[in-house]
């Protein structure tokens, strides 16, 4: 017999290890990545060292299991996602970060405006934006990022084109084309000293420091090349629908919206062997590829699964249409990138979508003139020309009467050319483009004061223009980044204008109280395409004939453009919201003794 008191100590002792085990069970961390730690033995693909993490996660699953339903866990064989959590990496302060990105045509520069608003936002460090565009895109980014004049922000231009034939013998089926496949080539299209490289997709919108993803470099062991998020949906396992045959892919395999590339040891292995070989191989049996350059990288790191470092899955929340990232963004405390990956892009069907779309909407819209700000603590030159407008306003009184007239001609707009879709009317030694300006909301260039800012219905007007010019246009707008909006949707809703594809819309944003009429009118000048132009204010409606007129007097009266030559054409007045034609609109007064009535062919305006 027991003496007495016995039994209750042998009770307690009892389930205080019971509370032992289980404690050690639900908070002991991941035995098998601590046990790769003590054996000193090198871990998988992907692994970072182990802090103490629940065995349990939020959702009752156990830690070391597969990150989305359905997903093959192996080792090598079929592991494609870390099991421990990555500590917090210093982040470089004052270090350069490159970042590609792949543009062509009007609507994906749109969106790498975007993008690179929210990559500047939260941004500390300076940045080399290494862009590979057509010669569309980059007639537009070149002049934004010029006017722009972002501090520590450079930018350098590869012509797509030279890429082309790298990758052209591959038929791919995605919305992207060719363009789709050009990260493939980024190895060798980037200058050989460029050792690392973050490559985005224009779909892509930052929710928090860049600084953040380069400082995963640390992580990488010395075979690994690639980093790379999960894809978050079912589309390698090849079960989304009937007789689906997807590229050969590491378990879910890898979305390649978000990349980090370390460009000197993919160099080394032979990258541009490799891949081709892959693709060559993979394209004997199957005909196409359906996601473009990300089937063949996963194709590759199939093979070769030592290249590939998983990096986590708030780096590339992929809002696609069979979408599985719920699974991490319910869990995580913070997102980090948002990817726009559907074809659909804002109207994906997704229930937290508002959300995410707000998001996106807060940079659309954000000022982009409000992230001029300097680094403090990073020291960086200047921009081209900032120190010599600096030094222009520095010597202007503040007492001067016109000091805000001498002010605003100073001021540097960020325009973005070709606004939207256009088509470049074909070279007809006669032709003639109509250019005029307008704003969304203020009385431009005919106001009586400052202060005279009524609203007009100038954007009505540009669909009584269109019916009555059938001829190639070139208009500037002086829009905010917030109406810039306003004015695409306009469009886009606007049978009329939607249907017109020889006119030029080219934005200069808005900055300072007054109405750069001239600027506005040179940016539209130096845009057009044709021998000649006719000037025009945006409230005055020309004939229906007069293009025809214009274009047939120009053969005879003007048979070669002049800049100094100017006529004027006659104009009526109505005092009605509908004018009657025929309506024809003054370029600006003439001061020639000749009476005939011909275009413009002209240089700017002061």
């Amino acid at each position: 017999m027991l003496p007495r008191g016995r039994p209750r100590a042998l009770g307690a002792a009892a389930l205080l290890l019971l509370l032992l085990l289980i404690g050690f069970f639900l908070f002991g961390g991941d035995v098998e990545c601590e046990r790769g730690e003590r054996g000193g033995e090198r871990r998988g693909p992907g692994s970072f060292p182990c802090p103490l993490t629940p065995r349990v996660s939020a959702d009752g699953r156990p830690r070391g299991a597969a990150a989305v339903d359905g997903d093959p866990s192996a080792d090598r064989g079929g592991r494609n996602r870390s099991d421990c959590v990555p500590p917090r990496p210093p982040l470089p302060k004052c270090e350069l970060l490159h970042v590609a990105i792949v543009c062509a045509g009007h609507n994906s520069s749109r969106d790498l405006v975007t993008l690179v608003k929210s990559v500047l936002f939260y941004r500390k460090n300076p940045l080399h934006f290494h862009l590979v565009t057509d010669a569309m895109a980059r007639n537009i980014l070149e002049m934004l990022f010029h006017t722009w004049m972002v501090p520590a922000v450079r930018v350098s231009f590869y012509d797509a084109e030279e890429l082309k034939p790298q990758v052209s013998w591959i038929p791919n089926k995605h919305y992207s084309g060719l363009y789709g496949l050009m990260k493939l080539v980024l190895p060798a299209a980037l200058p050989p000293e460029l050792a690392r490289v973050i490559v985005l997709d224009t779909d892509i919108t930052f929710a928090s420091d860049i600084a953040e993803l380069w400082a995963l470099f640390a992580h990488f062991s010395d075979e690994q090349v690639i980093g790379l998020v999960e894809n978050q949906s079912d589309w390698y396992l090849g079960n989304l629908w009937r007789n689906h045959r997807p590229w050969p892919a590491l378990g879910r395999g890898f979305n390649t919206g978000v990349i980090l590339l370390r460009l000197d040891r993919l160099r080394q292995a032979g990258w541009g062997q490799m891949w081709k070989l892959t693709a060559t191989r993979e394209l004997l049996t199957l005909p196409a590829t359906s996601l473009a350059d990300q089937d063949i990288f996963n194709a590759v790191i199939k093979e070769h699964p030592g290249l590939v470092q998983p990096l986590p899955c708030v780096w590339n929340v992929q809002l696609s249409d069979h979408t599985l990232a719920e699974r991490c963004y319910s869990e995580a405390s913070d997102l980090k990138v948002i990817h726009w990956n559907s074809p659909k892009k804002l109207r994906v069907k997704n229930k937290h979508v508002e959300y995410f779309r707000n998001l996106y909407l807060t940079f659309l819209e954000y000022d982009g003139n409000l992230l001029r700000r300097e680094l403090f603590g990073c020291p960086s030159p200047p921009p081209a020309g900032a120190e010599q407008v600096q030094r222009a306003l520095a010597q202007l009184d503040e007492e001067d009467a016109c000091f805000e007239f001498r002010q605003q001609r100073l001021t540097v707009h960020r325009v973005h050319v070709t606004f939207l879709p256009h088509e470049p009317p074909p070279p007809r030694p006669h032709d003639v483009t109509l250019v005029a300006q307008l704003s969304m909301d203020r009385c431009p260039g005919r106001c009586s004061s400052r202060a005279d800012h009524r609203p007009r219905p100038r954007l009505q007007m540009l669909e009584a223009l269109c019916r009555h010019w059938p001829g190639p246009m070139s208009l500037a707008l002086y829009l905010t980044d917030a109406e810039a909006q306003q004015f695409l949707r306009f469009v886009e809703a606007s049978a009329v204008l939607s249907a017109r594809q020889n006119v030029a819309y080219h934005v200069v944003y808005r900055e300072g109280p007054l109405y750069p009429v001239n600027q506005l009118r040179n940016v539209a000048l130096a845009q057009a395409l044709t021998p000649y132009v006719f000037l025009s204010d945006i409230d005055f409606l020309p004939a229906y004939s007069l293009y025809d007129d214009l274009r047939n007097m120009s053969s005879w009266c003007c048979p070669r453009p002049s800049p100094f030559t100017c006529h004027t054409a006659q104009a009526w007045t109505s005092l009605t919201s509908a004018p009657a034609p025929p309506i024809a609109t003054a370029s600006r007064p003439s001061r020639m003794s000749s009476t005939r009535t011909c275009p413009v062919a002209m240089g700017p305006l002061p």
